[in-house]
Order: structure tokens, then C-alpha cells, then sequence
């Protein structure tokens, strides 16, 4: 059986509809996966109630309780090496993590980014698309390398943008679409592992 973790921050929708595509689609099945965890840096993050009345595994290993970046992506690494995972998957997990946090889980870990990349890398992806005057933009499912938002690109989905959008309304048209190519993503990935 192929265990995956979700790294999450927030409220876990992305690892929400991972989980439901994992079950609609039998990921139990060939090629035989499960989420193993769900483990978030913050003890308030919304999506561990969602994964616990899943009844899969919810963790938390806090940020805040650690000296240094290194100190944390170490007891990070500790928790997500104890479930044997063949995928480690970003799912709003909020923190850049170690170039040695990333070289451990090379090839085995993903991330979801609000942009068509490599279009507007890092934060206010929204704003930033709808103030440059882009006529699209959307989402990409990438490998995760040591430079933010870089890797090869599995997915991506576009969207319009649409005359009087908002941050919030683009946004929104962009997390239905993150909400489809993140299971997919993962399904394509899962028999090469």
C-alpha cells in the first residue's frame, strides 16, 4: 500500500478533495494508496477535523515551538517518516521549507500554487494576475525543488479572467479547478513510485 501525507496550514480543502478522490476512485485499489496523514504546523488549522472524521491519522508539529527553520522541517520530517509515505503532498501548507527538507523527499513531493507557473511565483498570485492584465490564469500541481514555486510541472488548469474580478472571485474560480487537477495529479503520479 503506497501511504501519502497532506501537509496542511488552514482549512484543508485541497486535502479534502484529495481524500474524497481517493475514495471515489478506489485509490485502495490499483495501484493501491491511502492518506496515511494529515499533519499541519498549526493546531488550529481547520482540515484536521475534516481528515479526523475521516478517521485518518491528524498531527500537529508546530512552527512556533522550534529555534530554527532546520529544527522544525527536522521534527517535520521525524512525524512524516513515521507513516512510510510515498508522496508527500503540500496542501496550503504555509512555510518554505529546507533545501535538505526537500532533497529528502525528491521526487516524492508536491505542491499546488494559485498561478500558472511560472507566472507569479509566490504570494498575491490573484491581485498580482488581475493588476498585470492578464486575460488568464489559473493553477498549477508541480514537483517541489529548493526554489519557491519551481519544479516540473505535473498540472495545470486555466481560468478566465473575467471583467470586475476580484482577488476573492478569482480566487474562488481558481480553487474549483485546484480542487480537480490535485487528485489527478496525484492518480497519474501514484503508479511510478
Amino acid at each position: 500500500m503506497k501511504k501519502i501525507v497532506i501537509l496542511i496550514s488552514g482549512g484543508g480543502s485541497n486535502m479534502a478533495a484529495i481524500v474524497r478522490a481517493a475514495e471515489r476512485d478506489n485509490w485502495a485499489g490499483l495501484p493501491g494508496a491511502q492518506v496515511a496523514a494529515v499533519i499541519s504546523n498549526r493546531a488550529d488549522a481547520g482540515g484536521l477535523a475534516f481528515a479526523r472524521a475521516q478517521r485518518i491519522a491528524a498531527e500537529v508539529v508546530d512552527h512556533k515551538a522550534f529555534a530554527s527553520r532546520e529544527d522544525f522541517d527536522a521534527a517535520l520530517a521525524e512525524r512524516i517518516d513515521s507513516f512510510q509515505p510515498a508522496l508527500v503532498v503540500l496542501a496550503g501548507f504555509m512555510r518554505i521549507l529546507t533545501p535538505g527538507f526537500v532533497a529528502r523527499y525528491q521526487g516524492r513531493l508536491l505542491n499546488i500554487h494559485p498561478s500558472l507557473l511560472p507566472a507569479f511565483p509566490g504570494l498575491h498570485t490573484h491581485r498580482r494576475a488581475i493588476e498585470a492584465g492578464c486575460r488568464f490564469a489559473g493553477a498549477t500541481v508541480h514537483q517541489v525543488t529548493a526554489e519557491l514555486d519551481y519544479g516540473p510541472i505535473l498540472e495545470q488548469a486555466v481560468v478566465p479572467v473575467l471583467p470586475g474580478d476580484t482577488e476573492a472571485t478569482l480566487a474562488a474560480r481558481v480553487l474549483t479547478q485546484e480542487h480537480l487537477i490535485y487528485p489527478q495529479a496525484i492518480a497519474r503520479l501514484l503508479p511510478s513510485l
